[in-house]
């Protein structure tokens, strides 16, 4: 039986249509298709650059061998300076107290603050304590700070540094009324090597008229337009006439103690006078230093401390140093390094005390 096949049969073709007759012959020749314009080429897609920091070639990691920033002190110190900077260990615990103590120091404050060092009886450290402090502050703050002798007698402050002119807190009170610019200000001010200002007392003992209340608010009235903090080194005792200008225009107040019965004493009843006569709120928020403290005392130390910190905000122990001893100009790189701890301790306890400057941001 034959299989019929698969294929299907192809199509006949269809014979081609006839082409188009020619167009008619005419005298003129037809004109030329007008030309037709050529789509623009595409623009070819530029690739996004990548954002670059502004300056980028000049960035600290690349222009600068070991950038800043790494451990200063202990082993993690040399690790860091031997791998030029590309090992940064965390510092120790030494270099974060430090660096902890620091940041408080500088802490912003609002407005001006007025700090007062006051004893009840002389020869305790008061002016060795607020010429010490004061440089504390001055060598870690970018503000402006000043000390000011208000003893009512010749003071000793001006002896304690290296003066760049004689002119007093009388001078400058003689010409208060030119007084209008910083720089009117700074001309009456000795400046120390960490940028401390002192603003000394008249030394000459024969003079006239005691430095009084009256002057003190006059003088307080110009620092604190200029100066961030005020401190005034107070001469002995609560009851001289300067004192009742100090005291109500105070923030802090510092009482400097010395390490012995007495002194201790003395610095107790300080502060119960200041209780008994409306300025608790300075005696609970003071500093005590107790000055000047031996190794091997007989007095126990540690009771006094326990003492004064059941009365006041904070303790600081300051130990006997040799180059305070002599009374001479105060260079806190001669002092030791247990001084220098003990006179940064004391600064940032003091400016735990300052009211928090308020926080900037957009308005």
């Amino acid at each position: 039986m034959a299989v019929p096949d698969s294929k299907s049969p192809e199509p006949t073709p269809r014979p081609d249509p006839p082409a188009p007759p020619p167009p008619p012959a005419s005298s003129a020749p037809a004109p030329a298709p007008a030309p037709v314009p050529a789509p623009p080429p595409a623009a070819k897609a530029r690739p996004t650059p990548a954002a670059r920091p502004q300056n980028g070639d000049l960035s600290t990691d690349q222009l600068l061998a070991r950038p800043p920033g790494g451990p200063t002190e202990g082993w993690q110190a040399v690790v860091y300076q031997v791998s030029g900077g590309r090992l940064r260990p965390p510092p120790g615990a030494a270099e974060r107290a430090r660096q902890e103590l620091r940041a408080r120091i500088s802490a912003p404050v609002a407005g001006c603050q007025r700090i007062a060092v006051v004893a009840l009886k002389g020869g305790v450290g008061k002016t060795t304590t607020t010429a010490c402090m004061g440089a504390v502050f001055a060598e870690h703050r970018g503000d402006r700070v000043v000390a000011v002798d208000a003893n009512p007698d010749p003071g000793t402050l001006g002896y304690r540094i290296r003066r760049d002119t004689a002119r007093t807190a009388k001078d400058l009170l003689a010409n208060v009324d030119k007084l209008e610019r910083y720089a009117d200000v700074r001309a009456y001010a000795s400046q120390t090597d960490l940028r401390l200002e002192v603003i000394a007392s008249e030394a000459d003992p024969s003079r006239d008229e005691a430095f009084g209340e009256e002057d003190y608010r006059e003088l307080a009235a110009v620092l604190e337009r200029f100066y961030s903090l005020v401190l005034t080194d107070c001469g002995p005792g609560l009851l001289h006439s300067a004192m009742r200008a100090i005291l109500p225009t105070t923030d802090q107040l510092v009482v400097v103690a010395a390490p012995s019965l007495d002194g201790a004493r003395s610095a107790s009843l300080t502060l119960d006078w200041l209780e008994r006569h409306g300025y608790g709120r300075l005696a609970g928020s003071s500093v005590v230093v107790i000055n000047a403290v031996r190794e091997r005392g007989l007095v126990d130390v540690g009771k006094l401390s326990e003492h004064f910190a059941r009365r006041c905000r904070a303790v600081v122990r300051v130990p006997y140093d040799r180059h305070l001893e002599t009374g001479a100009e105060i260079v806190l790189d001669e002092l030791a390094p247990a001084t220098q701890r003990a006179y940064v301790q004391l600064a940032a306890a003091v400016a735990d005390g300052f009211p928090k400057a308020p926080a900037s941001g957009p308005a």
